[in-house]
């Protein structure tokens, strides 16, 4: 049995600028980080060599790898060949709530298959392939950033280059710097799921409006300063830069945010946060605060949301596990 570990990513700024309709004419930029809740994904032979047992929130047992209904695996195990094994899947959290839970699965499977077959991708070469599998050959209409942070791991600054390479920087600052950033931040479950797809198609089509290209770029700009806060190792600011990037994403399309989340919002910024935003494409999922350790039992107390917590991690995709090969 071959076991993979992929982690989550949280965002905190230039979330959309990874979509080509915007970094391909202006280039693009996210800071954002992996954190320790994550994705398992194992392989196995199955007893029933003729078949292939599929075990996600559903489970597929399939005679030929074309009647395979989740869109991912489906491609992926065509595109390999590989049938007659047992892949079972495991999370952490459920998908839709803006963790970035589809790429990270599609990273953790084509490493796990990587394994398997003996075969090695560098982390730069799985979080590219799973872009090729999501973007291009199933034409989801997401962006790049989840790929690379779930591939990579660690705080970085990933920029998406015009020409459609991406690079990937880690985040320096002092370790003081580093544990107050996670100290400062609150994760909260709005309860809801969603998925980003509708969303997200909205605010491709937005890339049109100089309005919304126009907020985009703020955005970035805003990335590219929490940075330079980060590196200088100054982070009062860091909540003021979240709210204002907060109010420029609910403009970039009409189901980013709703009552329930706006409301939620209000009442952090009252008790407590000095900023904060709705993780993924919008919609429901987790509501992240930045607030000082003195105001964290006020704005818990007072927002009523299941806490989830969490902290940063530096491995990104890794092998958990390796069991013996004992099959042809």
């Amino acid at each position: 049995m071959i076991i993979t570990r992929t982690p989550f990513r949280i965002s905190f700024a230039g979330g959309g600028s990874d979509l080509p309709d915007f970094y391909e004419k202006y280039g693009g930029c996210v800071l954002s980080t992996s954190i320790n809740r994550y994705c398992y994904i194992s392989v196995h032979p199955y007893f029933d060599e003729t078949h292939t047992l599929l075990k996600y929130s559903e489970n597929e047992l399939v005679s030929n790898l074309s009647e395979i209904k989740h869109s991912i695996l489906n491609c992926v195990l065509n595109e390999r060949k590989i049938s007659g094994v047992e892949i079972s899947s495991t999370a952490d959290v459920p998908g839709g709530t803006g963790l970035g839970s589809s790429s990270t699965f599609t990273v953790g499977l084509l490493n796990a298959l990587n394994c398997y077959q003996g075969k090695y991708m560098s982390k730069g070469k799985l979080a590219e392939k799973a872009c090729e599998i999501e973007i291009e050959k199933l034409g989801s209409p997401i962006g790049k950033q989840d790929q690379y942070a779930a591939a990579f791991g660690g705080l970085n600054f990933i920029r998406f280059h015009s020409d459609g390479e991406v690079s990937v920087s880690p985040v320096v600052m002092q370790p003081k710097t580093y544990h107050d950033l996670q100290k400062n931040l609150m994760m909260f479950y709005t309860g809801s799921t969603r998925s980003a797809n509708s969303i997200l198609k909205e605010q491709k089509n937005n890339m049109g409006a100089e309005e919304k290209t126009k907020n985009l770029k703020q955005m970035c700009a805003l990335a590219e300063e929490m940075l330079v806060t980060l590196q200088k190792n100054e982070i009062d600011s860091f909540g003021d830069l979240l709210n204002e990037g907060w109010k420029l994403k609910r403009t970039l399309a009409s189901g980013i945010s709703n009552p329930l989340i706006d409301e939620a919002y209000e009442i952090a910024m009252k008790n407590g946060a000095l900023g904060g935003k709705l993780l993924g494409a919008g919609g429901g999922g987790f509501l992240l605060f930045y607030c000082p350790p003195n105001n964290q039992e006020k704005l818990r107390v007072a927002l009523k949301m299941r806490q989830f917590p969490f902290s940063f991690e530096k491995d990104g995709a890794s092998v958990a596990y390796i069991g013996d090969k004992y099959w042809d």
